[in-house]
């Protein structure tokens, strides 16, 4: 009771700094995370310390009285070493919210990973279960002690993970892996063991029990993948499923479900009532996630990971409504027990086990069956057997993505026989295989393979890479049925088609918002930090051209960023992508090979450049040979003021970019043939034709212009008005005092080019701004300045 307010206090600041970490980390502020993390370290240190005073305190207690040495005291010890080891894993977190190069951030995340889920939570749970797991299987704990070894070979396959260099990182990665893979065997051997001669008969146990099987199995795929490839942020995080769901969460439920019902005490009837209640459809549960787990790992269709990712959820989140019932029988307990109407002893319901199992395994298969559907995994696939008899063989090919080429890239078939096509990713950037008859082998990541059964072929089938690019470069497949009848018609693919009809004088709807086109001035600070998430989203560019975008945070065109000379900018990729993506600042002068290097779905990396020129500056996605798709949405603008820029009453930002519609996404035949069904101010058709732009008589109107292209120049034009301030790529071509009185029509701009006008609104009414190549203003590059 003595220790209770330091106890009290030790939980507040923890939970103050984990609610400051989490706040840093959300809003991108690296001080607030440095903070927290510190926070957090400083509480779990000296928990550490109070634990390890505690223990000391204890046995110097029970040596006086002249005890034997406490039965459990080496348990503690694993208390000891787990809070020692999150203050380094906090470290390393918040080295990642800082911000590494990608080859140091996977090392950091690797890091931090380590010293949290098997430092910090693997120490405490190998400690408290070799109390609790014996007495929870009913098993006799003499044969659980057995853990001085297994403590020694975490914490030097830790200390040695710490002190590697760069070179050797992975090699000494794995031999800590396995080290400390070693020392869960020496604690988990004996308890496992014990699970075989007796097997749990509820949820705590049996979750206990597929946690530490999961954890054995994840550091012994985690050792091999650390001895086996590069350490990059995708295999860094391979294993980060199976330790938080398949370990880290089922050890957590599993041991509430013990410790929830007997801390509540009352009796064995009371508590019995409560585990009953805890063990509610356990076998379902059980089932549900660790076969769910296991389909997750397999290389799946993306709807079929999500169905069977959800289901998996859902057994997770039944906890909650379970827990709940469980206390409220237990508290009904008590009560029963205080008015003296408690059973002597509570008889637990029937389990039915095998109807739970039975009903789990049903589950699953129907939700893969309904998302493998939703996907288009074999159902909706065109008959590709001509009507030609089965000769029942089967004809297996291994198929090789290399290069923006499949090898090989023709296949002849008997007619007759069923295909099977083995595909694997050799390359280094995702893709996948889609066939004329629907059949589709989903994308496929460097290094991974997939299976496409065709069925029985009895007609010519064409096949390509779908990622926007990749066909137009030549990724074909030809399969050719050998021996088919009717000439080999064949079943092909004539183009995408399919691009939507725009009719621009369509008006938005009134919930139409504009994107602001007003620039905002430069922050203060000479650093600043961004997070640019790459995603594929729907979105639209007019009214009725729907169309999925490449985006950097979720937009058809990527934040603007504003600086000064020499000012430092960061900004940390984050690609959440289906395909590989990337990032080229033409604002920074820096050797591209690493920073500008495509990163596949998964990976981060960070981008930093100094400002050395004025200007505005394009910004866009260079991952080849999507880069020209790409340039339609994956783009921004980044504006280093000049020192002698004046002020003025409004300024504005306009890019110009270029759209070419598809059945659904970009169509890459258009980008190819240079041929745009639109082209747009900041992401959108007319969008200020719609919503204007507003201003007064005798306001001084800054407009910065950006052509991103791919293909179309600009030819920048105010109606009714005229320039006296004009600046181009870095240059002031017209100023305010020209003894001349000399003015300017439109600003010139080809692809990849900005600057800036500036003009003044000498009478009220409304102002057109257009591309005055005419056809561009048409098809949407316009719009309107209201001057009152």
């Amino acid at each position: 009771d003595s220790a209770r307010g330091p106890q009290l206090v030790k939980i507040y600041l923890l939970n103050a700094g984990i609610v400051v970490t989490v706040a840093g980390v959300l809003t991108g502020w690296f001080p607030a995370t440095l903070v927290g993390a510190v926070l957090v370290g400083a509480m779990l240190a000296w928990h550490a310390v109070a634990l390890l005073l505690l223990i000391r305190q204890a046995q110097r207690v029970r040596a006086l009285d002249g005890e034997e040495p406490a039965l459990h005291a080496q348990s503690v010890w694993f208390l000891v070493a787990s809070s020692a080891l999150l203050p380094v894993g906090a470290g390393f977190g918040a080295a990642l919210a800082y911000g590494q190069t990608d080859s140091t951030q996977a090392g950091f995340l690797l890091a931090h990973q380590a010293m949290n889920l098997l430092g910090f939570l693997g120490l405490a749970a190998a400690g408290v279960l070799t109390v609790m797991y014996p007495n929870l299987i009913g098993m006799d704990a003499t044969g659980a002690r057995r853990r001085a070894d297994a403590r020694s070979g975490r914490r030097r396959g830790a200390r040695r993970y710490r002190r590697a260099g760069p070179r050797v990182r992975r090699v000494v990665a794995a031999a800590g892996c396995a080290l400390y893979l070693a020392g869960w065997v020496v604690v988990a051997g004996p308890l496992l063991r014990g699970a075989v001669s007796h097997p749990p008969t509820g949820f705590a146990a049996a979750s206990i029990t597929a946690a530490m099987l999961w954890l054995l199995g994840s550091l012994l795929s985690l050792t091999i993948v650390l001895a086996t490839g590069p350490m990059t942020p995708d295999r860094a995080t391979l294993m980060t499923v199976p330790f938080l769901a398949g370990f880290a969460a089922q050890l957590l439920f599993g041991v509430m479900s013990h410790l929830l019902p007997t801390l509540m005490g009352g009796g064995p009837a009371v508590v019995g009532a409560g585990v009953d209640k805890m063990n509610r459809w356990w076998v379902w549960r059980l089932v549900v996630v660790n076969v769910g787990l296991l389909l997750f790992l397999l290389p799946l269709a993306s709807w079929m990971r999500v169905g069977v990712s959800a289901i998996v959820m859902l057994a997770f989140v039944l906890f909650l409504p379970i827990m709940v019932t469980s206390a409220k029988a237990s508290m009904a307990g008590r009560r029963a027990v205080m008015s003296g109407k408690a059973p002597a002893e509570y008889t637990p319901a029937p389990q039915h086990r095998g109807l739970q199992a039975t009903a789990a395994l049903a589950c699953l298969a129907l939700v893969a069956a309904v998302t493998s559907g939703i996907g288009g995994a074999g159902l909706g696939s065109a008959d590709v057997s001509a009507g030609v008899t089965a000769t029942g063989n089967t004809t297996e090919v291994q198929v090789q993505m290399v290069g923006m080429r499949f090898v090989p890239d023709r296949i002849s078939v008997p007619a007759g026989d069923r295909l099977v096509l083995t595909v694997t990713n050799s390359d280094d950037q995702v893709h996948d295989l889609v066939l004329s008859s629907g059949h589709d082998s989903g994308r496929i990541g460097s290094g991974q393979t997939a299976t496409v059964e065709v069925g029985v072929v009895g007609t010519d089938i064409d096949g390509w890479c779908s990622i926007v690019g990749h066909r137009q470069q030549g990724m074909v497949l030809n399969i050719t049925a050998d021996g088919a009848s009717g000439g080999g018609a064949g079943v092909h693919d004539h183009g995408s088609g399919g691009a939507p009809a725009v009719d621009l004088a369509i008006a938005p709807g009134d919930d139409f918002v504009a994107r602001d086109p007003v620039l905002a001035p430069a922050p203060g600070g000479t650093t600043h930090r961004y997070t640019f998430e790459v995603t594929e989203v729907p979105g639209d560019y007019a009214v009725g051209a729907p169309q999925t975008m490449w985006t950097y945070n979720g937009r058809p065109m990527g934040p603007t960023l504003r600086g000064r000379l020499g000012d430092v900018f960061e900004i940390t990729l984050v690609n959440n992508g289906a395909m590989g993506h990337s990032i080229d600042f033409h604002a920074g002068t820096v050797g591209p090979d690493e920073p500008m290097r495509t990163i596949e779905p998964g990976e981060q990396l960070v981008y930093r450049f100094r400002a050395e020129h004025t200007g505005i500056w394009l910004y866009h996605c260079a991952t080849a040979p999507n880069m020209p798709a790409a340039m339609c949405t994956a783009i921004g603008a980044v504006v280093i003021d000049p020192p002698s820029l004046a002020p003025v009453d409004a300024e504005y930002l306009v890019v110009q970019s270029d759209v070419y519609l598809g059945d659904g996404e970009v169509d890459a035949d258009k980008v190819t043939a240079a041929t745009p069904d639109l082209v747009v101010f900041n992401g959108f058709a007319d969008q200020y034709v719609h919503r204007p732009l507003h201003a007064k008589v005798g306001d001084r109107i800054r407009i910065w212009v950006l052509d991103a292209g791919p293909a179309e120049n600009i030819s920048f034009h105010v109606v009714g008005s005229q320039f006296d301030t004009v600046y181009k790529e870095g240059a002031y071509l017209l100023r305010p005092g020209d003894p001349d009185r000399g003015g300017a029509q439109v600003l010139d701009l080809a692809v990849a080019q900005g600057g800036f006008v500036e003009m003044e609104f000498l009478e009220p009414g409304t102002y057109t701004f257009l591309n005055h190549r005419m056809f561009d203003a048409e098809r949407g590059a316009k719009g309107k300045i209201v001057v009152e």
